[in-house]
């Protein structure tokens, strides 16, 4: 939740909007489940895989999943939020002066927020624990995930707090349906019907506790520091069997090619160029933790996978020499500083 739930009296914001599309087009509908905090994968196994017909609330960016992928008119932007008392000015970054703010670990708006000495930051690994601490009093202001943040308010906090959607580079995305690229006349008929659609579109945001008024300008952050989403678990597979050696020699690779496959394939929950909210699956940290076990432990990492912890093996689906250009990049992004 906010997005999705199997029980009937709360289907959550994206299969009522799904319901209300179907609706209007005189069609039935049924849903294909799968985690979707799996990412990437969610699609490739249910929309690519033509499990289903469309996915509500894909970010409507151009280089999502390539060609693979096409859009719906947008039905709405989500990004981050600053949460605060209603009775707080919240037009801008100036208004934050002189207060306390929670921000996500390696988020954007702790990026943005990172040369401003007059505000005190204070980190956060989720947006729960940005509204706990708003509600603590530790904090006078929340700058944190917005769709989530705007139903805890809503069904924790009883609409205690204001949320104000804040608009700039890695801070709001525009929202669609999504189809699979073959699909381009279902994906006309929905775009026929989605004018008509809009007001109750907006008014199951408002359901849910998600903001979609106009966001206030918050200025520009470096894509290579921004991080979409946040807290989002690594992708769940199932371990290959253990039939082709790790590679442990030291491997040379082409770092602007291995960037392309990690942000094509990692980056929804690894982070966008390796910038990730949640400790245990930042990578940059790589050479803290494994120091000079770094490369063994990458290879057997990815030609095996770690189920339980939510690694997919992924030497079926890449080869050696295209996982040796995503070492390579993972390389020029770690963490500078002695092993711990």
């Amino acid at each position: 939740m906010p997005f999705s739930s199997d029980e009937p009296g709360n289907p959550g914001l994206y299969l009522e909007i799904g319901q209300a599309v179907a609706q209007r087009l005189g069609r039935a509908v049924s849903y294909t489940w799968y985690k979707s905090y799996f990412g990437k994968r969610t699609v490739r196994e249910t929309l690519l895989s033509r499990q289903c017909d469309a996915m509500v609330g894909l970010p409507l960016v151009d280089d999502f999943m390539g060609p693979a992928v096409i859009f719906s008119k947008p039905i709405a932007h989500e990004g981050y939020a600053l949460v605060a008392a209603k009775d707080r000015k919240l037009g801008g970054v100036d208004d934050l002066k002189g207060l306390r703010v929670a921000v996500q670990y390696q988020s954007t708006p702790q990026n943005l927020l990172a040369s401003r000495d007059e505000i005190q930051k204070v980190t956060v690994l989720s947006p729960d624990e940005g509204m706990v601490a708003l509600e603590q009093g530790k904090v006078d202001v929340a700058f944190i995930w917005a769709p989530v943040a705007g139903w805890l308010n809503k069904t924790v906090y009883g609409d205690k707090y204001r949320l104000v959607s804040t608009e700039g580079d890695g801070l709001l995305w525009q929202t669609a349906i999504g189809f699979a690229k073959g699909s381009g006349a279902l994906r006309d008929e929905v775009d026929t019907v989605l004018p008509s659609l809009q007001a109750d579109i907006d008014a199951l945001f408002v359901k849910y506790g998600v903001p979609n008024a106009t966001p206030v300008k918050f200025g520009e952050v470096d894509r290579a520091t921004s991080s979409v989403g946040a807290n989002e678990p690594v992708t769940v597979g199932q371990a290959a069997p253990a039939d082709k050696p790790v590679q442990t020699a030291a491997v040379s690779g082409d770092p602007k090619a291995g960037r392309e496959t990690f942000n094509g394939t990692c980056a929804h929950c690894h982070g966008p160029d390796a910038v990730q909210a949640e400790r245990k699956i930042d990578l940059r940290l790589l050479r803290k933790r494994y120091a000079d076990e770094m490369e063994a432990t990458f290879w057997k990492t990815v030609h095996d996978g770690r189920p339980a912890k939510g690694m997919p093996a992924w030497k079926d689906v890449f080869s050696d020499d295209e996982l040796k250009n995503v070492y390579a990049y993972l390389q020029t992004v770690q963490d500078s500083g002695t092993s711990n």
